[in-house]
């Protein structure tokens, strides 16, 4: 499964909005400092998706806001 993801880090709260389909906004509270951000994704992923973390594959925008998710 593809999922188009919008990354808001350095957010008061965590918490994942469905806007489409296959596209969420995702707000972290982790910044974007040496990947601490992409971690903190895949551990939100992986908890709302009740998959495990090594299933989970930012496939596109490991550097960007916007980003494409694979699992």
């Amino acid at each position: 499964m593809k999922y188009t993801i919008t990354v808001k880090p350095g957010s008061s709260q965590e918490k994942i909005i469905q806007t489409a389909e296959d596209a969420f906004t995702v707000y972290l509270r982790a910044k974007p400092h040496d990947g601490e951000a992409n971690d903190a994704l895949i551990k939100l992923l992986s908890k709302h998706f009740d998959i495990p973390k090594t299933t989970i594959k930012i496939t596109r925008g490991a550097k960007s806001h916007i980003k494409t998710i694979e699992f």
